[in-house]
């Protein structure tokens, strides 16, 4: 029964939080049997269950062929239970019960990338989270429902990796040319954590010892001609068990931890116990086939799907609304282990920007909701930058308050009393609060309720008293579905500077204890407040929300010449780039002169390039178009944005071009002691060469090609490539055949020239068209999708014109091919009601034209909600 085929989503498919209620049985153990054949698979599982609280027996199941059930060895006839298109109900079942099914499955139609499906022509993976694993077998199929699970996986010798979680137990012939392995997994754990994994693959091996003494075997399995490319993704696994170990004090628990690259799935990544699933876009790294960013990427996304073996498998979510608690978590941690790998001042940066460019505009859209949402209709549409970037961000406040010694004793209370269990956000905050001693239990507010708090901050000199007042007041726009919005917990961190002479001033411990101020942070929980510091001689500036202590929209009356002079003085490289940022905003949205930028940017960067050339990348840093789209509510032009854009950064290449120029021909990233001051070098130095191709410099495209034909390294390689494609450069045309010849059979490195193609300034309807036409472009990698129309999107002013019928015909095609990558390109739409007239009400009724036309329930349900204002 394909559940896809069924008409627009009703009302009453709705789930709420407020209505979670215990499974009535839970799964001591599972044991289960997939046997795969070239057409179908068959399915055998038998479940020992036992009732837990009163009601029927609940298996969710979809698109599953029912052969055979029993219960406790007696063969259940057709009115013995109740069957529809998600559930298999079983009345008056014994309190002990033992349910054995066997079904039919077919993995090899499976387009959706959810359960069990065909990855290709030689491997079959899993993808369960969070509803996959009823596309497999009858289940309880929710978090909440913790077992044990003892797997046998049988297939063809054709196929001869069998993996599945846990250790090996047994492995063999199972006659007519096939085989089997049995594993099993001692920790109990949710459906959605469980993985096997069927093809032909190759491994790449090593091993860690543990803090406990356990020699953990290492093994990372893909396509024979990646694995040279996954020893970064090995050194970042063994970087991350040990770093996980010296941070929170968490040592790995198996014998074995597997990794296997896939280019057919939906995610980044899935923390499967013991056994990941990975896009390969975020396992296989190297210089020559990856940028330095996807490099970054590969050891981050490595890390986080490692820390969540403990946070999110030895603990996890007592139900999906409860998402943000795994998630927000374990991304926090992996910006702090990224801070390990590049300047914690960069990486912060990188958080931000992220934060900035995805979960603002989705926190201030239709598509805005609580990091933990009550109400659902598809669960799939929730893994969004409000459930991971804010709630990351939500655990950075709590951490920030606390400092490091309280926080890790709360982490450790938490893993003392919950380890084994399915438990929730109010779980985790009371955990912390009794291992710190610090009451945290007002930042649940930040949880349970959407949108971006707006933080108005003004500051008075009295010169008489020599006192700063600062006063605070907190506010939020009024949402719909939430009308009693409350004050929330701020961490405000500030400090105070000499105007004159641009040093930090030392504020009395008295001054700052009377305050409320501690290591540099003041607690903003109330609807306003008033700071006030004595003996200020002179009048300071203050630089505010340092190191972006909380996620809010900052408005404070600062001079252009203040925010000039934190771009000077700020000693915090994330600080400079805040100021930098604002005063760029107020130039291109705000029509400010750009003359004190330039001045301060021009004093700023000859010494940051010396010292940091990474961060002096993210200094001349200009916001993206569709960044600053983003930050306009309505009467938004992209046309009018565009054309601001391009003359700051002409009248930025015209007033530092002989700098650019000297500094590109200077600069060589094969100096460089490690990948992080190489990685600087090489981002800087295309920085330059783009502003050179800007100025009309003559030698701009020679020096590009050479670039292009002289390094070995990728992002150096992509810098030249976009020079000289997106100038029109004479060479152009040569270098993109060049590439393509180069790198035909490396799917990451195509990716980037789709890309790149796609998101030229000049694309057309016709170079999108041409581009999904290619032979080399393919429907069931969403890789490849994302590629052409991430490309597209970096361009609004094409999004908003051709874009938008390219990823409304997508959204159609893939609404039964594919619904969870459908919804999500789709949402790219989403702020369509801040356009100017006509293209706001154009938009609308292209949008409006694809509701009947749709009928998953993830589609359906974006579509709703994009609407809705």
């Amino acid at each position: 029964m394909n559940i896809a085929a069924n008409p627009m989503v009703e009302a009453d498919q709705t789930v709420y939080l407020k209505d979670y209620q215990k499974p009535s049985y839970v799964v001591d153990s599972i044991d289960l049997d997939i046997q795969v054949f070239d057409d179908y698979t068959h399915v055998n599982s038998k479940l020992v269950m036992q009732r837990q609280t009163a009601g029927d027996l609940v298996l969710l199941g979809r698109d599953l062929e029912l052969k055979s059930i029993s219960i406790n060895g007696e063969v259940l006839s057709a009115d013995a239970y109740r069957l529809d298109a998600e559930q298999l109900r079983i009345s008056n079942a014994p309190d002990q019960a033992v349910i054995e099914t066997q079904v039919v499955i077919h993995p090899e139609n499976n387009t959706q990338l959810e359960g069990l499906y065909l990855a290709g022509k030689d491997l079959f993976v899993t993808q369960n989270e969070p509803e996959g694993f009823r596309k497999i077998t009858f289940y309880p199929d929710r978090p909440d429902v913790l077992s044990v699970f003892t797997t046998r996986v049988e297939a063809d010798k054709k196929f001869p990796v069998l993996l599945a979680n846990g250790n090996l137990l047994e492995k063999g012939e199972a006659g007519e040319g096939r085989h089997y392995a049995v594993w099993q997994d001692p920790t109990k754990k949710p459906s959605y954590l469980f993985a096997c994994v069927i093809g032909d693959l190759a491994v790449l091996k090593d091993h860690y010892v543990t803090s406990e003494g356990r020699n953990v075997a290492l093994e990372i399995y893909a396509e024979e001609k990646d694995i040279p490319k996954c020893h970064i993704a090995m050194e970042a696994l063994k970087h991350s068990m040990r770093w996980d170990e010296e941070h929170y004090g968490r040592p790995y628990d198996l014998d074995n931890y597997m990794i296997v690259a896939t280019s057919a799935f939906n995610m980044g990544a899935m923390e499967n116990k013991g056994l990941n699933i990975f896009n390969t876009s975020c396992v296989l790294a190297d210089e020559e086939y990856t940028t330095d960013a996807a490099i970054m990427r590969v050891q981050s996304v490595i890390a986080h799907e490692y820390f969540h073996n403990w946070t999110g498998n030895r603990i996890t979510c007592r139900d999906w609304f409860q998402l943000c608690l795994k998630e927000g978590l374990t991304v926090f941690r992996d910006q702090s282990f990224s801070e390990d790998l590049q300047s914690a001042a960069v990486q912060r940066i990188d958080d931000v920007a992220v934060l900035k460019a995805h979960q603002f505009p989705e926190d201030s859209g239709p598509l805005s909701h609580p990091p933990r949402p009550d109400h659902f209709v598809e669960i799939n549409n929730f893994y969004t930058a409000t459930v991971y970037e804010k709630g990351a961000e939500i655990n950075r406040m709590m951490a920030t308050l606390l400092g490091k010694e309280k926080f890790r004793a709360g982490t450790d209370e938490y893993f003392k009393r919950h380890d084994g269990q399915a438990v929730t956000v109010e779980d985790w905050v009371a955990a912390l609060t009794a291992g710190s001693g610090v009451d945290l239990s007002s930042f649940l507010i930040w949880y349970n309720q959407p949108g971006t708090p707006k933080l108005e901050a003004k500051g008075e000199y009295d010169a008489a008293n020599q006192t700063y007042t600062l006063s605070l007041k907190q506010s939020l726009k009024a949402h719909p579905k939430y009308p009693n919005l409350k004050a929330v917990p701020i961490p405000v961190a500030l400090a105070l500077f000499d105007a004159t002479s641009g040093e930090q001033l030392l504020l009395s411990s008295d001054a700052l204890v009377e305050n409320g101020i501690k290591d540099g942070v003041y607690l903003f929980d109330t609807d306003t407040a008033t700071i006030t510091f004595s003996g200020v001689k002179t009048k300071p500036v203050v630089s505010l929300l340092r190191n972006f202590s909380a996620p809010v929209n900052l408005e404070f009356n600062y001079s252009d010449e203040e925010l000039a002079f934190l771009m000077q003085y700020e000693p915090n490289g994330f600080n400079q780039w805040q100021a930098s940022q604002t005063l760029l905003e107020r130039i291109l949205l705000n029509g400010h002169d750009a003359d004190i930028y330039i001045q301060a940017i021009q004093k700023t960067l000859p010494s940051v390039v010396q010292r940091d050339p990474l961060l002096a990348s993210r200094l001349f840093e200009v916001p993206t178009e569709g960044y600053l789209g983003s930050r306009i509510d309505t009467e938004y032009n992209p046309e009018k944005v565009q054309e601001q854009r391009e003359a700051l950064l002409s009248t930025l290449a015209r007033e530092l071009g002989a700098f650019c120029k000297e500094t590109y021909l200077t600069l060589d990233p094969d100096l460089q002691k490690d990948f992080s001051q190489a990685m600087g070098v090489r981002a800087l130095k295309n920085i330059m060469l783009s502003m050179m191709a800007r100025q009309g410099d003559a030698d701009v495209f020679d020096l590009a090609e050479q670039q292009y034909q002289t390094t070995g390294n990728m992002s150096e390689r992509l810098g030249a490539l976009k020079v000289l494609v997106w100038n029109d450069a004479p060479q152009a045309e040569a270098v993109l055949a060049d590439f393509y010849t180069k790198f035909k059979d490396e799917a990451l490195s195509m990716d980037q020239w789709f890309m790149l193609q796609a998101a030229h300034p000049k694309a057309t309807a016709e170079t999108i068209k041409a581009l999904t036409e290619h032979a080399d472009y393919d429907l069931k990698v969403p890789n490849r999708i994302r590629a052409v129309t991430g490309g597209l999107n970096a361009n609004p002013v094409n999004t908003w014109s051709f874009g938008v019928q390219h990823i409304i015909n997508l959204a159609k095609i893939l609404d039964e091919k594919n619904p969870i990558v459908g919804s999500r390109l789709l949402q790219i739409l989403s702020r369509w009601y801040t356009l100017a007239e006509p293209q706001r009400s154009t938009v609308k009724a292209e949008l409006e034209a694809l509701k009947p036309l749709v009928k998953s329930k993830n589609v359906s349900e974006t579509l709703n909600s994009m609407l809705s204002v």
